[in-house]
């Protein structure tokens, strides 16, 4: 037996390490390919960053990545049926919501080979999210629905789907924070970019808060962005804030002319081991980001989430996140909140436990299994 383990950007991998841990644990489990259709090319997932995450190499690398959203899909589709019909595999397991889950998706249930969604029913509602549209494609042919949390679970049974496929599971996501906090412990941080400055805010007994922000809706639009920087300019003024600044949101601020102010360190893209260290002590996360709201839930870090909705509502309703959208004086008064020690008491969610990967990997088996 044999699974396509299919990723295609950063985060993917950090989805599929639990798995392939997971599955190298158990003798009896079927055998694996780590497919990197190459969606997103990232300097950063170098030897190092497979080894932090505790797998080897992918085994295919497609090259499939660049072009539009529709020039993308239909290259990773190609890519990908030459790859299945070259080598068919029992299933393919799909994570998360980017444009390879869809096309390899599709691919594979138009050969007949059975789809595994893991991170099924997630929804924002929002359709003019790229990543909305993926997970309800996605979710439509898929044969078994690996789920995170239980507003996942609803969705899908209002779509439909049978009772037998949806599988409440816990996240993976979570078994990879957990893994790479631990491992952390053991690890040398001095050398991570940040680490000097985290340090220095440490020593002089300051706390600190990280931004990210990347989303089209919050960084290309120079009249929300510039809203959204006022606000962390505010939050600035009573807490530093260091800001690891994605590319296009870099070339955004230097074309609306945005200033941050003196408060505001920015900082170059994280590899995880070293945004991890740098995020986990912080009094508060700002973020526009969907994983990063469930990782500070599962580390019990403060989250404010700056957008007007979430496809992760356990986040907000058991965990660490408080959905501020984007009225910056909803932001800088979540954000003060939180400061006072007047934010909510999260929780981690049931299930988020560490052993999402290992329920994932024993269901697989004894379905392929028969």
């Amino acid at each position: 037996m044999l699974i396509y383990l299919v990723a295609g950007a950063r985060p993917n991998f950090m989805k599929i390490a639990p798995i392939v841990r997971a599955l190298q644990a158990r003798p009896d489990a079927p055998a694996f390919k780590i497919i990197h259709t190459g969606q997103h090319y990232d300097r950063e997932m170098n030897d190092v960053f497979f080894e932090e995450l505790g797998i080897p190499q992918p085994d295919v690398f497609m090259a499939a990545g660049g072009g539009s959203h529709a020039q993308q899909t239909a290259k990773i589709m190609i890519g990908f049926e030459e790859l299945c019909q070259g080598e068919r595999p029992d299933a393919v397991l799909v994570v998360g919501d980017v444009n390879s889950t869809l096309a390899c998706s599709i691919v594979a249930k138009k050969l007949n080979i059975p789809v595994a969604h893991v991170e099924a029913g997630l929804r924002s509602f929002d359709m003019a999210m790229p990543e909305e549209i993926n997970r309800l494609v996605t979710d439509s042919i898929s044969d078994w629905f690996f789920v995170t949390e239980p507003a996942a679970v609803e969705h899908l049974r209002r779509e439909g789907k049978k009772e037998e496929a949806i599988h409440y599971v816990g996240h993976v996501m979570v078994d990879n924070v957990l893994y790479q906090a631990d491992k952390l412990t053991r690890t040398d941080t001095s050398g991570f970019e940040t680490s000097a400055w985290k340090a220095a805010r440490q020593q002089a007994g300051q706390r600190y808060g990280v931004v990210t922000l990347h989303r089209p809706s919050n960084v290309d639009d120079a009249a929300m962005f510039t809203r959204i920087a006022g606000a962390l300019k505010d939050i600035a003024a009573d807490l530093p804030l260091i800001f690891p600044v994605h590319p296009r949101t870099r070339a955004n601020l230097e074309k609306f002319g945005i200033d941050l102010g003196p408060n505001v360190t920015l900082a170059g893209p994280q590899a995880y081991m070293a945004f991890l260290n740098l995020w986990k002590d912080a009094a508060v996360v700002l973020t526009d980001s969907g994983g990063l709201q469930e990782e500070t839930t599962a580390l019990g870090v403060p989250c404010v989430t700056i957008r007007e909705n979430t496809e992760r509502p356990v986040t907000v309703d058991e965990g660490s996140n408080v959905l501020a959208g984007t009225d910056p004086a909803v932001i800088v008064a979540e954000a003060r909140k939180i400061l006072r020690g007047e934010g909510k008491q999260g929780r981690r969610p049931h299930l988020w436990d560490g052993r999402a990967a290992e329920r994932i990997v024993d269901i697989l088996t004894k379905e392929l299994r028969g």
